[in-house]
């Protein structure tokens, strides 16, 4: 019998919209930490959302922002990876 992770029962999926990877990733796990397991670095600085170093543009997905130096303009287009999470299902970025 195989185990289900929590990513899997989750089901929040990180893709890599240049190679098509997909990452699961748990509720506790930042989007940086994720893509790092799979061998992806982003750089960072602060990783709390205040600096921008690690600002990605995102294809598609719902994104819980946490960041506090993009507007709701770039909101739409961005996200810093090291604070931000998915809300549900899969967030492809552009990567």
């Amino acid at each position: 019998m195989n185990k289900i992770s929590s990513a899997d029962s989750e089901g929040l999926v990180i893709e890599v919209q240049s190679t098509g990877q997909k990452i699961n990733v748990t509720r506790d796990e930042s989007i940086i930490d994720a893509l790092a397991r799979s061998g992806i670095e982003i750089p960072t600085s602060c990783q709390s959302g205040l600096c921008g170093t690690c600002k990605t543009r995102y294809i598609s997905g719902d994104v819980e922002h946490g960041d506090c130096i993009l507007s709701d303009a770039e909101h739409q287009e961005y996200l810093t990876p090291c604070i931000s999470h998915i809300k549900i299902g899969t967030l492809v970025l552009d990567l």
